[in-house]
This record gives structure tokens, C-alpha cells and sequence, in this order.
């Protein structure tokens, strides 16, 4: 019997071998959703791109472009994705900046992409360099970015951290996290302490998961304790906002998600986010192999709802352009822009999670999401129009969607004010529970990339999306910047490159 295939639309990919763009077809396949794609001198490369073609379907339905740049850094040449920094063609602005401090690390995690100990060259801006890039990024037209994340590497091996931390506050990010494995958080509370000083936002945690074996895999070795002392040394340091960052991979850590939540509302005075990322497949890696280790975005949803006894549900999930209309509501209302999450409807999903009495209460409980958003929508088109009153009116009425005075006390100043501190108001009463599948060459989609709102700022004044970053740009841009290691350790001496 032949199964058949229903082709969904047309793309651009690349070749996971010489990296070549390639036109490329996503289709349904049993239930599932592909990417396939062929290169005259490799040969063809068929992917899973979505494991649910149901819910494939259901985050199309909340699809939305930006505009993305008024002033984009690079032209329109050589075609995308080798344009990238930012270019004309890109559809949405920074929601999300990233600066690598360094690609030094003190772990050799066997799932990393960036570190120097693997490429031989370290790539480490200066202050001066850092500074540059934060200006940069601050320039962003029509919206500043002000959210951003000092990345690595490991930051935390630079000692200046808490002077760049304080930097980026002082040039106008009102969200500055730091990207960690949290070795050096766990060694004592007064460096998580001069982290707080400086102003962090947020730490951003490698957490893969609650057994000592799991990191064995991931990292290498085992940081079960480390991941908690760390946790406990930003509690004592009076840091209240901590994401758990998990990279998901089939058959390691899969069957922990459940156990993951709980933790975190068991330590929700201090866990604001758990953020899930399907590991990316880097290398050349066979179809048979891969297939071992793919797990999609439908997988993770999936695995929330069976392992929380459906306290968290598949439907409980909405795509990251779902918020769009409160973004341009709130906007339209001030009479200003703000971040819009313009992203690829396919990027990612989330829900927030409300604790009440120990118990975990998803935002659907609270209220109709479908009906609120297309009733903010309503508010953005009346007051776009310069009809304030009715759009006032329309507001009003976009509450009655939202059932209880908990979600209500929290979300209406957001709605009112939209103001920086409205928003932390309301991610400190709930936990958001999310995941973002980054691409590598085998599942690449250039429509992705277009709409990315992750972007890397680098030295030479260019600012780069996530994806092709680390699928593409990532190791010509550290050559071209970076240092061989031997030079580097012989001018820094007593510094090395990982241990």
C-alpha cells in the first residue's frame, strides 16, 4: 500500500553538506508534517519538521508579519540566508537581542555549538566592542531593542559580567539576562549578588533535567548539584527570576518534563519561565540516527499533557504570534510601538501556568484566548483609526473574555499601562511554560528565518537571526574576529580555554 502525501507549500532550504539554498517542500505525510529538499551533488534530504499535522494546522491559524526594520544593516545581494545583518527582506524586528561575551567555556558539553575548545579559536569582544553592539542594537527603527541576553560561551567566565551587565541597563535594556550553566552561580551567593547589583534580570539555566545521568549525556558530567545550588544561591542573593532552559532529546530526558514543571512550581518563588528547546542536529549525522534523536514541538505539548495527568493540555499551547494584538493594541493606545513577536507561527508554542494551592492552572482556565485576541484586534483597528473612545470601549469590552479577578488584577494594568514593571507584575504570579525549536541544516526553512526575532549582535555592525547564526555564519564570523587558541592562552597567560 502506498502512503500517500499531501504537499503543504513551497520553501527554501539548504544542504546540510555545502550548505547551498535549495528549493524545498514541506508535506503532510501520515499525520505528519516534512521537509523535503534535494541537491545535485548530495543528494535528497527528507526532515520531520512537525510531528502533529493537526496542530501544524491550528498554529498557521495565528500567523502574523512584521515590518520588520526601517533600517536594515546589510543589502539585498547575495540572497537570504547570506544576507543576513539585518536585511530588507526580514519580516520582524528585535523582540530578543543576544551578544556572545565569549565562546570560551569551563564545560565541554557534547551538544554544544559554540565553543572555542571545539572551533580552536576564541572569540571574545572587548568591552569597548560590546559596548558598540548594544548602541547598535539600541538603534533598531521602529522599536529599540530592549530585551537582550549576554550569551557564550560561558559568560560567567568573564570577570567584567557584572560591568557589561550594568552597561546594558544604563544604555536602555530594561531586560538583561545572562545565559549560564550556572557553575559559577553555584560557588557562592555573593557573585550571584553582584549579578543583582548590576542590575540582571534574569538568569537564563541550562537545566536538562532532575537525575544525574541526564547531564552525564548532555554535559558531560554530572551538574545535578550544581544546577541546585545555583538555584539556591540566587534565592539567598534575592534574584526572584529564573528560567529553566531544557534541551530536549529523545530517549535522554523526554520522560522528565512532568517531573520538570513540578519542580519548578515547587520553586516558583523564584522559576518565572520553563523554555524548551528541541535539540538541534548538528553534523553529518545519518536520516536513521537522526530520527533516534528528533523530537518536534508537538512532542513536547504532547509529553506536558501525559506526563501532568492533563493538567496541562495540548490546547492549553498558543504559537508566539498569539500576542501580537495586545502588542499593537497597547501601541496604538500610547501612541507608540512595542515589541511585536512576529515570529514563524512554527517556532514555538506557550502557555502560562497560574499556581493556585500548589496546583498548576493553565491561562485557558481564566479565559477564552481566541475570543481576547481578536477582540484586542479590534481595539488596534479603532485606535490606529485615531478612534480613541471607541477603541476604549472596545477594551472594555475584551475583558469580559477573561473570567477571573486573578488574571484581571495582573493583566489589566499591561493592557493600560504598558509599562515594563505591569509585565513583571504579571509573569511573577504565573510560570511560563514554553518551546522553541531552533533549526539546523537538516529541518531549515528560509520563511523561518525571515521571520526571526532572535538575533545576535556582532562586532562588525551586523545583527544576525538566530538560526543562520549558528547553522551558518557562526564559525566564519569567529575566525574572521577570533583568536587560535595557543595565541590567546599565550597572551592571557593563566586563562584556558575549557576544563
Amino acid at each position: 500500500m502506498v502512503n500517500k502525501t499531501q504537499t503543504i507549500k513551497q520553501t527554501q532550504s539548504i544542504c546540510p553538506e555545502c550548505y547551498k539554498v535549495l528549493d524545498a517542500t514541506i508535506f503532510e505525510k501520515d499525520g505528519k508534517v516534512y521537509i523535503k529538499k534535494e541537491c545535485p551533488e548530495h543528494g535528497e534530504y527528507t526532515e520531520l519538521y512537525w510531528s502533529d499535522y493537526e496542530q501544524y494546522k491550528r498554529a498557521e491559524e495565528y500567523r502574523r508579519d512584521g515590518a520588520g526594520l526601517n533600517n536594515p544593516r546589510t543589502k539585498t545581494e547575495k540572497g537570504c540566508p547570506y544576507d543576513c545583518g539585518i536585511c530588507p527582506n526580514h519580516k520582524s524586528h528585535t523582540a530578543l537581542a543576544i551578544i556572545d561575551v565569549t565562546n570560551r567555556c569551563n564545560l565541554r558539553c557534547p551538544v554544544c555549538f559554540a565553543n572555542a575548545a571545539a572551533s580552536g579559536i576564541v572569540y571574545e569582544p572587548s568591552k569597548e566592542e560590546v559596548k558598540a553592539m548594544l548602541e547598535n542594537l539600541r538603534r533598531n527603527d521602529p522599536v529599540p531593542a530592549t530585551a537582550l541576553q549576554f550569551s557564550g560561551g560561558e559568560p560567567t567566565i568573564r570577570e567584567d559580567l557584572p560591568e557589561l551587565v550594568r552597561m546594558a541597563k544604563e544604555l536602555g535594556f530594561r531586560h538583561v539576562e545572562v545565559n549560564t550553566n550556572g557553575i559559577m552561580l553555584a560557588k557562592g551567593v555573593d557573585y550571584c549578588k553582584s549579578l543583582v547589583d548590576a542590575g540582571v534580570s534574569t538568569i537564563y539555566l541550562q537545566f536538562d533535567g532532575l537525575t544525574s545521568n541526564i547531564y552525564k549525556f548532555t554535559r558531560g558530567r554530572d551538574l545535578l548539584d550544581v544546577k541546585m545550588k545555583a538555584i539556591e544561591n540566587c534565592r539567598k542573593a534575592g534574584l526572584d527570576s529564573i528560567v529553566l532552559v531544557v534541551t530536549l532529546i529523545k530517549g535522554v530526558n523526554d520522560h522528565q518534563i512532568g517531573d520538570i514543571i513540578r519542580f519548578a512550581v515547587q520553586n516558583f518563588d523564584v522559576v518565572r519561565c520553563i523554555n524548551v528547546q528541541p535539540v538541534s542536529i548538528c553534523g553529518r549525522i545519518p536520516e536513521e540516527e537522526r530520527e533516534k534523536m528528533r523530537i518536534t514541538i508537538p512532542d513536547f505539548m504532547k509529553l506536558c499533557e501525559e506526563q501532568t495527568d492533563g493538567k496541562v493540555k495540548v490546547s492549553d499551547f498558543y504559537p508566539v504570534p498569539t500576542v501580537v494584538p495586545i502588542s499593537q493594541a497597547v501601541g496604538a493606545l500610547k501612541h507608540k510601538r512595542y515589541v511585536e513577536f512576529t515570529t514563524h507561527p512554527h517556532c514555538g508554542m506557550a502557555t502560562y501556568l497560574f499556581i493556585e494551592d500548589g496546583q498548576i492552572v493553565p491561562i485557558t482556565r481564566y479565559g477564552d484566548v481566541e475570543k481576547f485576541m481578536k477582540a484586542m484586534d479590534k481595539v488596534y483597528r479603532e485606535a490606529s483609526k485615531g478612534h480613541t473612545k471607541r477603541a476604549k470601549l472596545r477594551l472594555l469590552g475584551a475583558v469580559r473574555h477573561v473570567k477571573f479577578s486573578l488574571l484581571r488584577k495582573y493583566l489589566w494594568p499591561v493592557l493600560t499601562k504598558g509599562t515594563y514593571e505591569a509585565l513583571g507584575d504579571l509573569q511573577r504570579k504565573s510560570i511560563l511554560l514554553s518551546s522553541m525549536h531552533f533549526m539546523d541544516p537538516y529541518n531549515f526553512d528560509l520563511e523561518r528565518i525571515q521571520r526571526c526575532c532572535i538575533h545576535y549582535a556582532i562586532p562588525d555592525g551586523r545583527i544576525i537571526p538566530f538560526c543562520t547564526m549558528n547553522s551558518l555564519h557562526r564559525e566564519k564570523i569567529e575566525k574572521q574576529l577570533g583568536t587560535p587558541v595557543k595565541e590567546w592562552q599565550k597572551k592571557h597567560k593563566a586563562i584556558t580555554v575549557a576544563v
